[in-house]
């Protein structure tokens, strides 16, 4: 069935369209003010997804980590080696990498410094990447240390680091240099051995499957070493994404709210335009009312109107917002494909829904008032 067929079954729908096409000027600039509404519901939405989408990629080495240090109601500096072994014994299909941690001064034979902090860790490939080969999984000689550091001093592999009197034969050049515990400079890895002279551990990390996995953990060991007032160990999980989603949501909602500012000024355009067209068409409608149209017809046609100067809006403001995601998309995660997934198309079809639905509201007075205006007070004007 053709669209001229279809008009002709529907004589409201054919006179609506008919009236939109009588000016045209006036139709475009009120569906210009939907394709902007909708775009910019879109658009901000699907700015959201690739954000959430970038976050969790970029957070991914961390938001499965648990990190356990000393509590404040703990008796010791630290966590003893009974408490990590009993953590060992509580986890499964996890890495538990006890650390020691402290820091010192490196000097080049150039006379250069660099101060950085030291980590003394066995399980070095849980923690580590290097811009060079893998890390190693037990490190019980030579050293590690950060591939920034290592270019400031000149350092090479095989050169030798000294630390607390004893030298080191670097192995491998850090890729990302972690925190440097309030120090200037990177990071220097040595055998957990080369810090024998402290009893305890600084901290120990836990290597989950997933951020959800290390939350489970964090609970469980929470439950196990805190009482309600009493903290033994300080546990802290990096893996909550309801908080992640969490964020990324409200994000989202404010987006959301600043793009739909946008299609109710577009449907107070859309209320304007129709008023406008019902006072000019009075007389119009009045001869339709007199030789027998009756008022849910006039009202039909009114509505019909809004509607359809919403439905071409939001048609021409998705495909714009289709363009517009895949190249958001293309810019904050590096493809353009992911403005495909549901995630971000739910968007369109949101932007979509409101614009239509915005535009039948806005139509809804200059119906009623086309509607029960009287035949004879429309034809005197």
């Amino acid at each position: 069935m053709s669209l001229a067929d279809l008009l002709w079954r529907f004589p409201s729908l054919l006179m609506a369209w008919r009236n939109l096409g009588r000016n045209r000027l006036r139709t475009a600039l009120a569906a210009l003010g939907i394709i902007i509404g909708v775009v910019a519901i879109c658009s901000l939405g699907m700015t959201t997804v690739a954000l959430e989408q970038q976050a969790t990629s970029q957070l991914g080495d961390i938001t499965n980590e648990v990190t356990i240090s000393s509590g404040q109601d703990s008796d010791t500096d630290g966590v003893t080696r009974d408490q990590v072994d009993e953590i060992r014994s509580i986890v499964t299909g996890a890495e538990v990498v006890p650390q020691k941690t402290n820091a010192t001064t490196l000097e080049a034979r150039n006379g250069e410094e660099a101060r950085v902090s030291v980590t003394g860790v066995t399980e070095a490939s849980a923690l580590y990447n290097l811009t060079t080969g893998p890390a190693p999984d037990r490190l019980q000689s030579g050293a590690l240390i950060g591939g920034e550091t290592a270019d400031a001093l000149g350092l090479e592999i095989g050169d030798p680091v000294e630390y607390d009197g004893q030298l080191y034969r670097i192995r491998g050049f850090i890729e990302s240099e972690g925190p440097s515990f309030g120090y200037v400079g990177g990071e220097l890895v040595v055998p957990v051995s080369g810090l024998s002279d402290q009893k305890h551990y600084d901290t120990v990390t836990i290597i989950a499957s997933d951020g959800d996995a290390a939350t489970v953990i964090g609970n469980t060991l929470d439950a196990r070493f805190n009482a309600e007032d009493d903290e033994a160990l300080s546990i802290s999980t990096f893996g909550n994404q309801e908080q992640i989603g969490g964020f990324m949501d409200t994000l989202s909602l404010a987006l959301l709210g600043i793009g739909g500012i946008s299609l109710v000024v577009a449907s107070v355009a859309i209320l304007n335009v129709m008023l406008m067209s019902t006072v000019e068409r009075r007389g119009e409608i009045g001869v339709l009312r007199a030789v027998g149209i009756r008022r849910s017809e006039v009202l039909r046609m009114i509505l019909i109107e809004a509607t359809l100067m919403g439905i071409l809006g939001g048609l021409v403001g998705v495909t714009l917002s289709l363009v517009a995601g895949a190249a958001i998309f293309q810019l904050i995660t590096g493809d353009a494909l992911g403005a495909l997934g549901w995630s971000s198309v739910r968007y369109l079809v949101f932007g979509f829904g409101f614009a239509v639905v915005a535009s039948a509201l806005s139509g809804l007075y200059p119906a009623w008032k086309a509607a029960n205006d009287r035949p004879v007070d429309a034809l005197r004007g």
